[in-house]
């Protein structure tokens, strides 16, 4: 049996520091990023494409997800380590969720009051799925995808959509939230062992006998390895994506 050192609880931890470290880790940067992603890749696929509704979409869904949710998570059960102070996680939960919200009232106003369903699902799941409210009955991989990944595409695209103009908006916009919502199910695939191993497993016991007879003692950090690699890949295929797409229809 091979006892090993405790390892940063996700690949993109920094050192726990109770400082900015902290507060980096706390964004999930990677997953930040995807999420903001998939607001972009839904816009693009609306008939018309607004920048200014776009970057206030981004806008919002980085302050609920990137900071409100994520501090929530962190709040709820230290699962990345960090030192910030239960008050400082509040605030950064109050802040990020609510400046989502006033963007998202400002919103109705300026762009459509058929925002508010929208505006009222994303206020209920962030908190529901963050502190596992009800029993954590919608802390799911299944409201993971949908929320995080189908809902934000989908409100990227309604935000410049307003409707369906096309059949072909139709389809693109059904895929398009198909899609992101698969890809952050192969990411939960990824991450749920990837987490076991880097957060509560304290030994690893074994060995692969390959057909040639090689003989690799299992580690940590041979079973994470791949896994972690899968993810950082897909944590930067997704943004490009983005990029690519608004970067068409901006042309």
């Amino acid at each position: 049996m091979e006892s090993e050192g405790r390892p940063r609880p996700a690949f993109y931890a920094l050192a726990a520091d109770g400082g900015w470290r902290d507060l980096v880790t706390v964004l999930h940067p990677p997953y930040t990023l995807w999420h903001v992603s998939n607001v972009a890749i839904g816009a693009a696929m609306a008939a018309h494409l607004y920048a200014g509704r776009l970057l206030a979409a981004v806008a919002a869904f980085f302050l609920a997800v990137g900071i409100g949710a994520h501090a929530m998570d962190e709040l709820h059960g230290r699962p990345l380590g960090t030192r910030l102070s239960r008050r400082a996680l509040i605030c950064l939960s109050a802040v990020g969720l609510g400046g989502a919200l006033a963007i998202g009232v400002a919103g109705v106003f300026i762009v459509s009051p058929t925002l508010i369903p929208l505006i009222l699902a994303g206020g209920f799941i962030a908190p529901a799925y963050n502190l596992e409210w009800f029993g954590g009955r919608f802390h799911t991989d299944f409201w993971l995808a949908v929320s995080w990944a189908g809902f934000s595409c989908f409100t990227g695209w309604w935000v410049n959509a307003l409707g369906v103009h096309s059949p072909e908006e139709a389809v693109a916009i059904g895929a398009a939230v198909l899609a992101c919502i698969f890809l952050v199910t192969a990411q939960r695939r990824l991450s749920t062992p990837v987490r076991e191993l880097r957060r509560r497993t304290l030994a690893l016991e074994g060995e692969q006998r390959l057909a040639d007879g090689t003989v690799r003692h299992l580690s940590r950090d041979a079973l994470s390895a791949p896994l972690d690699g899968a993810l950082k890949a897909l944590s930067v295929a997704v943004p490009l994506l983005a990029v690519a797409l608004v970067a068409l229809r901006a042309g």
